[in-house]
């Protein structure tokens, strides 16, 4: 694929918005624009995007289209307005987390028209996407992925090439549960080291230089759990949830039994009850703080 092409980003969000700033600060020729959000397209717009009125005109214009949409509704009903514009597209590369399943359904839905599809979904945290220096796990043909991976590299420094359609949205979901499960015994185990009588912070430090280091560790503890941040407009228990959900399907479609992530998966629910709708998901660590868990499940005598 030509890097002179035009570019389509749809989704400008916390995530879409930097790897939209990256695409239009990198690439050679038009980078165009779509959200709902007017505040969102001024921001593209300072790095040299240009917004377009309707996704029916992003979609005529753009030989390649990004997504970076909060889940498989969103994904389906974009793909269906980029076949109703009958435009010049001829690729669509998904940066959303969704299901396995949706990935696969929305390449079979574009291919009617002629449409390639990659699911590509995103890793790593708002200030490597800001950077360009994301992770991408994708789903593809490889003729597919090598046509795009120049578009990769304005937004990422790890690519990596799953296999066919589908494979990236599998490897994204591992990773995510990873974290989240992470998340809750990295939580578990700050508030019992301070029971037994150690510092947070020294507790971090000490594990950070052994065995037991992680991302979660390094990031979600040290910025979020340490200082007990937990702002809202971030990654919520909700959308957790949905991913966790993505990670269950593929579970049942595969016949594997997940027992951990499904006490995982009760941590966030947890949080869900208990006030925390909304907030940075790392919250979790307020549950174990005020003892609302048991055994993987909200105490039955917790208010």
């Amino acid at each position: 694929m030509d890097t002179h092409e035009t570019i389509g980003f749809v989704g400008l969000g916390v995530m879409g918005g930097p790897m939209c700033q990256n695409m239009a600060r990198k690439h050679q020729s038009k980078v165009l624009a779509f959200d709902l959000s007017d505040e969102a397209l001024r921001a593209v717009e300072e790095e040299g995007a240009e917004r377009v009125a309707s996704l029916a005109d992003l979609a005529q214009a753009s030989n390649i289209i990004f997504l970076s949409l909060p889940g498989d509704p969103q994904v389906d009903a974009v793909a269906t307005e980029i076949l109703n514009a009958k435009g010049k597209c001829k690729v669509v590369v998904d940066l959303s987390t969704t299901s396995v399943e949706a990935a696969r359904a929305v390449a079979q839905k574009l291919a009617v028209a002629g449409i390639e599809f990659a699911d590509a979904p995103v890793a790593r945290t708002r200030e490597a996407a800001q950077q360009g220096a994301l992770s991408i796990m994708v789903g593809a043909e490889q003729d597919l992925f090598d046509r795009i991976k120049p578009f990769l590299d304005y937004i990422a420094t790890d690519i990596t090439h799953g296999g066919k359609v589908g494979t990236g949205q599998v490897l994204k979901l591992v990773n995510n549960m990873l974290v989240f499960a992470n998340t809750v015994a990295v939580a578990e185990m700050m508030v019992l080291g301070e029971a037994g009588g150690v510092d947070p912070e020294v507790l971090l430090d000490a594990v950070s230089k052994g065995s037991g280091d992680s991302f979660v560790l390094r990031n979600h503890a040290r910025k979020a759990m340490l200082p007990r941040r937990f702002p809202d407009k971030a990654f919520s228990p909700e959308y957790v949830l949905k991913d966790i959900g993505g990670v269950f399907a593929l579970a049942h479609s595969t016949g594997v039994n997940l027992p951990s992530a499904e006490t995982t998966r009760s941590y966030y629910e947890a949080a869900i009850n208990h006030g925390y709708s909304g907030r940075y998901f790392p919250c979790v660590v307020e549950l174990v703080d005020k003892g609302l868990m048991c055994a993987g499940k909200i105490k039955k005598d917790a208010s």
